[in-house]
């Protein structure tokens, strides 16, 4: 793949095959950053996993970089006012599903209770695609709708591994001050300890990087005590 002149020059101000602590690494993500906007930071972690295993759940970052979410509620009667209260932008049931099917799309979020899925799920081509269906196992199908939206308006986030056993973790900007960026990786890496599968013999955690949205990866030595 060709790559552009301020990527090529921004590869130049490091070693590439060093492996770098997670705070050293993140002050190399910002040296080179490039873009003219605020690049998001990214945490890739690569996993050895069988192709039976996958590693997925939902995690509340101790530093938050991102805007108020849209959420959008399923939800009827005392569980839509139960939504509302605690500040979800849209609720609604059938009404809402309707105007999904009709290209409607101007939320972040959905959450549903259970007695909506057979509604919503008739959305699954639609939210499926974008990684908006409500799910129980990223906590977004439930009834306890107050904690949900607590919890999403805190900067609660979904992750999942990929096909290639990566999973990959959005952890601040580019603005952002380094220690509390460093709090986020640290926090992301002791989760994916945490869901190692049971039968996981061996290195688990196979390499980890850092990166900006445009910038090229800093490789992570996440042995060593950061």
């Amino acid at each position: 793949m060709k790559r552009g002149k301020k990527y090529v020059e921004a590869v130049g101000k490091y070693n590439k095959q060093d492996l770098y602590k997670s705070e050293e690494a993140l002050k190399v993500v910002k040296e080179v950053a490039f873009a003219k906007f605020d690049e998001t930071v990214e945490l890739s972690v690569k996993l050895k996993l069988k192709k039976s295993q996958t590693v997925r759940d939902t995690l509340v970052l101790p530093h938050q970089f991102t805007g108020d979410k849209k959420i959008l509620v399923f939800a009827k009667g005392e569980k839509a006012q139960e939504a509302k209260d605690a500040g979800a932008a849209f609720v609604g049931d059938t009404d809402l599903v309707d105007k999904i099917k009709g290209g409607w799309l101007d939320f972040d979020v959905a959450v549903a209770t259970p007695d909506m899925m057979k509604d919503v799920g008739r959305l699954g081509p639609i939210l499926g695609r974008r990684g908006l269906m409500p799910n129980p196992k990223t906590q977004t199908v439930t009834f306890n709708l107050k904690e949900a939206i607590a919890e999403l308006n805190k900067g609660r986030v979904e992750y999942r591994s990929d096909k290639t056993g990566v999973v990959h973790f959005s952890v601040g900007k580019v603005s952002m001050d380094v220690v509390k960026m460093r709090e986020n990786v640290e926090l992301c890496l002791s989760e994916i300890e945490r869901k190692r599968p049971a039968d996981a013999k061996g290195d688990f955690v196979e390499t980890v990087a850092l990166s900006s949205t445009m910038g090229p990866g800093v490789r992570v030595d996440f042995r060593a005590a950061n």
